[in-house]
C-alpha cells in the first residue's frame, strides 16, 4: 500500500497491514521516515530494555544516513558495542529473509515504510 502524498503520519495497525491516517491541517509533503513516526514491531524476543535500545539507535541512524547500508552499519556496530558482538542488520523496504539468533537477541520493526531486522548470531 503507497501512502497518501500528503499529510502527517499515523499508523494503524491489524495482521499483515497498515492503514495510512492523514491530519487535514498538514500540507507538507510526506517522506518514507517521519521523526514523529512509531516504530511497529513485527516480531520480537528480546528484553523491552533492548528494543527501545533498537528503536532509538534506529531513528539516530535515519536522521544521520541516508543510504540503508550505512544506517544498518551504525544500528550493528552500536549494538556490538552495548551488547557484545555479533550483530547483523537489515535495512530497507522490501526484503526477505531467514535467520537463526542467539534466544532473547531479535527484532522485526518498521519505522515508517523501512524495515529492520537487527538478531545476534554467532
Amino acid at each position: 500500500m503507497q501512502p497518501p502524498p500528503r499529510g502527517r503520519l499515523s499508523i494503524a495497525t491489524g495482521v499483515g497491514s497498515i492503514a495510512w491516517i492523514l491530519s487535514s491541517n498538514m500540507v507538507a509533503e510526506m517522506s518514507p521516515y517521519d521523526k514523529e513516526t512509531k516504530a511497529v514491531i513485527k516480531s520480537a524476543d528480546m528484553s523491552e530494555e533492548m528494543q527501545n535500545a533498537a528503536i532509538e539507535v534506529a531513528t539516530a541512524a535515519m536522521e544521520k544516513y541516508n543510504i540503508e547500508k550505512d544506517i544498518a552499519a551504525y544500528l550493528k556496530r552500536d549494538f556490538d558495542k552495548r551488547f557484545g558482538s555479533t550483530w547483523h542488520c537489515i535495512v530497507g523496504r522490501n526484503f526477505g529473509s531467514y535467520v537463526t539468533h542467539e534466544s532473547k537477541h531479535f527484532i522485526y520493526f518498521y519505522l515508517g515504510q523501512i524495515a529492520f531486522l537487527l538478531f545476534k548470531s554467532g
